[in-house]
Formats: C-alpha cells, structure tokens, sequence
C-alpha cells in the first residue's frame, strides 16, 4: 500500500467482496489504550461484532463515539468494561477520550468477508483466500471525506497473488495524534518512580 508520493501507507483498510463464502465468523477484538493511545490504531469488523476496550495505562480513560455508524460512551474507567461494544452497522466509528483530546482510534465496520490493515511498512496480508475474482475496496483515517473507494477487480489463481494499491491521501508522520509533552507529567512520574524506590 503507497500514498500519494509513493511512500509506504499504514493503517489502510482493504476489504475483498468476491464470489466464495465469508471467511471470518463473528468474533470479539480487541482496541486498548496504551501510553495514551488507541492499540491498535486502525481495527477493522465485521458487521455484528463485538470489541473489547481494555484500559491497560494506569490513568483512566473516558472513550466515547459520536458517529451516526455506532454511538456508544465508556464512562471513566480502568482495566477492562463488563460488556464488549457490539457494531452492528457497516461504516467508520471515530473513537476519542474525552480526557485526553490527542487519543484518536477509528473502528470500520464491513460487510466484507475479507480484510486487513496495513503495517507500519504498508505490507497486509489475507490468508486462506480462495481462488476467484473479488471486489476491494480501500479506505484510510486520511481520506477525503473519510469515505470506502472502489479500487477495482482482482483475479486470484492458484499461485496466490502479490498486489501494489496506490492510494491518494497524503499520508502525515502519524495518523494518530501523539500525547503532548507535559514538563508536569514527567516531574511527577519521576517522583512516583523515586518514592516506590
């Protein structure tokens, strides 16, 4: 996967709608919060799943949606919530925290039966495909609109297939905001440090 300038893009979604049966049966993912920050940063669903957000930082976290595809809101919490989130509407849920302004996760929910998010080298892969034509589809946090785009038809054989998608966004550093530096932070989780010692 490569963005605008030819550069490897993470975080993109390619979803396959083809001819064969779903791949995926319906699940429980996970998303957690790590030193202030969605893990992972980009989760794809199926349509009816459910998604686990445990708290593993030792603050709490306040993590709310306000898109029209799921609204949902976890209270301040620590460790993990009784009950997964159940999304059960295809499209793009965009998760913050509503202690922490930078946090910024995204959930995209498909119909799909095939899908993967690219790494940080902008590799993905799909196991298990069978052979046939399929429909994919593309989409990223950084697109216009934030909307799915058709990218086309592919044929897979027997030998398998290794595909390159170029996809015009012009992808920053981050797609997630990183946490501020805070001089006060860093004074205090030092002093905690040497107070445990």
């Amino acid at each position: 996967m490569l963005d605008a300038a030819g550069r490897p893009l993470a975080n993109a979604v390619l979803t396959l709608r083809g001819t064969a049966g779903a791949a995926h049966s319906v699940s429980t993912d996970v998303m957690d919060q790590v030193d202030r920050q969605f893990v992972p940063n980009v989760l794809v669903v199926r349509t009816g799943e459910a998604v686990k957000f445990p708290n593993s930082d030792n603050i709490r976290h306040h993590v709310y949606s306000f898109s029209p595809a799921k609204r949902f809101e976890l209270r301040l919490y620590q460790g993990t919530p009784s009950e997964p989130v159940v999304f059960d509407t295809p499209g793009v849920v965009v998760l913050g925290c509503n202690i922490h302004d930078w946090m910024v996760g995204y959930v995209y929910i498909t119909d799909d039966p095939w899908f993967a998010v690219s790494d940080a080298q902008g590799q993905l892969s799909l196991e298990n495909l069978p052979e046939g034509r399929y429909e994919a589809t593309l989409w990223h946090p950084q697109n216009a609109k934030m909307l799915p785009v058709a990218a086309g038809e592919l044929e897979l054989g027997a030998k398998g297939l290794s595909q390159t998608f170029d996809f015009d966004v012009a992808a920053s550093a981050a797609v997630a905001p990183e946490a501020p530096v805070s001089s006060f932070g860093d004074a205090f989780n030092k002093a905690k440090r040497n107070a445990a010692q």
